[in-house]
């Protein structure tokens, strides 16, 4: 299968200076980079360095991943982001997983050998918050093995599966969306651990509480499918 690496950018120049070296082109057939419009340099580098680009006529994750999905040839998407918290290293597991027939692949900060930016905090707002979204996620739809990150946006996507569930969710609520239709479609979904470092920018990265309350709106409009 054809495989197109999506590198999601909103005034990332930092991380795209920093990981360009760093990610494994070599690994995947293509590479393309969606961007929210950003205004730091980041378009300016991607010109320099020939690499394919488009920007978003709508902001948010949820715009980029459709995007992505219109624009990329492959049959497996995956979509990294280079702000510091995603390893590069892990992309050829996705292929891995995904070769073996695994329609939704998530790069897991939750699971025993993995670890969360918050790991060394005594307060773990963001993880436990997350944790309790996916327990919801797993009790209501999950019919196979338990899955210990719905929410990570370090994931790789079939082709088939996004045509399958169809995703309409907004900004950070598409990663959960699509974990929670995959489940609904009982498509295989599997994880592998990851190792999650801070930003590079110090920058905190989505709002906790507006993406907590889009979480719930979400997970409402999934429980009763509403439009």
């Amino acid at each position: 299968m054809k495989t197109s690496l999506i590198i999601l950018t909103y005034n990332e120049i930092i991380g795209v200076k920093y990981f360009l070296n760093k990610l494994p082109l070599r690994e995947v057939d293509e590479y393309l980079a969606i961007d929210g419009g950003s205004t730091d340099g980041t378009i300016d580098f991607f010109d320099k360095h020939k690499i394919p680009y488009y920007i978003q006529s709508k902001k948010g994750r949820g715009d980029a991943f459709r995007l992505a999905f219109e624009k990329a040839s492959g049959d497996i998407l995956i979509f990294f982001s280079p702000d510091g918290n995603e390893d590069p290293n892990d992309i050829p597991k996705f292929l891995d997983h995904a070769n073996n027939g695994s329609g939704l692949v998530v790069a897991s900060r939750f699971l025993p050998e993995a670890h969360n930016e918050e790991d060394e905090q005594t307060f773990k707002w963001r993880k436990w918050a997350n944790q309790i979204f996916t327990l919801f996620a797993n009790i209501i739809w999950n019919k196979n093995e338990y899955i210990t990150d719905s929410i990570n946006g370090y994931r790789a996507i079939t082709r088939s599966t996004w045509e399958t569930i169809k995703p309409d969710g907004d900004g950070y609520t598409i990663e959960y969306q699509t974990t929670i239709r995959s489940m609904k479609e009982g498509i295989i979904i599997s994880e592998f651990p990851t190792y999650e470092e801070a930003r590079l920018d110090n920058q905190i990265g989505s709002p906790s509480i507006p993406t907590g309350l889009a979480f719930l709106k979400l997970l409402y409009r999934e429980i009763f499918n509403l439009k």
